[in-house]
């Protein structure tokens, strides 16, 4: 009898032991990355919801006064991550993890990278010093309620070298805008290219980032040239090549590898290339 109880009672503690009870967050881990120029840039926070209650503003009752430190999120706050150095709002930032404060306004918000990624939610033991950038920003009503709070990277810039990040929630948003410089690294992946055994991609490559920067075009005429042999049938480089004579001033040699590129690209059935290359085309004359 007795040995029959402690089994029992061995079973209910096993049970015990390895139950566990999951419920939903009551504020949902949420991210969002994308890649500006050739840096990665991430946000990892959670995501609070106003479930009836007011957020911003002056009124003892609100979740997130005016004026006061916040952790721009739930739980351990939120963290922004830059995989190479940036400058936000115009100020430099190394390249690292940083916690994103806030001093909300009704009009304008005080925003923080902060360097102490382990201060969490403790915003109480806030250093100033520790600041990577510190700037002011402005505040935007939305036309539409955001329940819960959302954090996005987008307005990516043409030549990829800006972004912005956007915090909504309720009817407020705020913007500040990540600056990167990735010509650096583009010229030295080019110069070793160029040492080593360049194909046709990386001599097509080369010579459209010279001819977008304003570099030397002979150069870049030669490398388009190089990647035009390598595929004799790719419509793509012989309209980037149009496009290096056009600006060496080669009117007649541009209008007739534009008309090479747009019969290539008629062939091929890619209608976009067939009306950038008329595009080109018109204004060759």
């Amino acid at each position: 009898m007795k040995r029959t109880f402690w089994i029992t009672l061995l079973f209910a503690a096993s049970l015990t032991a390895g139950a566990q009870v999951k419920t939903p967050a009551a504020s949902t881990a949420g991210s969002v990355s994308t890649t500006v120029g050739l840096t990665d840039v991430k946000v990892a926070y959670y995501r609070p919801s106003a479930k009836g209650r007011k957020i911003f503003g002056t009124d003892a009752t609100v979740l997130v006064p005016y004026g006061k430190i916040w952790r721009t999120g739930a739980n351990q706050g939120t963290v922004v991550s830059f995989s190479d150095d940036v400058k936000v709002e115009g100020i430099a930032v190394p390249k690292g993890d940083y916690l994103l404060l806030t001093w909300p306004g009704a009009t304008e918000w005080t925003v923080s990278l902060y360097k102490d990624v382990a201060l969490g939610g403790n915003t109480g033991a806030y250093d100033k010093s520790k600041d990577a950038a510190n700037f002011k920003v402005k505040a935007s009503k939305l036309a539409e309620k955001v329940e819960t709070l959302t954090i996005g990277i987008g307005d990516i810039a043409a030549d990829n070298k800006s972004a912005k990040v956007q915090v909504a929630w309720e009817n407020t948003s705020i913007k500040f805008t990540v600056t990167v410089d990735y010509d650096a690294q583009v010229m030295k992946s080019i110069e070793e290219a160029m040492k080593s055994s360049p194909n046709g991609n990386s001599y097509f490559q080369a010579a459209v980032y010279y001819l977008e920067t304003g570099r030397d075009l002979n150069q870049a005429l030669t490398w388009i040239n190089e990647a035009a042999k390598a595929n004799p049938d790719a419509f793509w480089v012989l309209h980037q090549k149009a496009k290096i004579q056009k600006a060496l001033g080669d009117k007649k040699g541009a209008t007739e590898t534009a008309n090479a590129s747009l019969a290539k690209a008629k062939t091929a059935g890619n209608r976009d290339y067939q009306m950038m290359n008329e595009d080109l085309i018109k204004s060759i004359k």
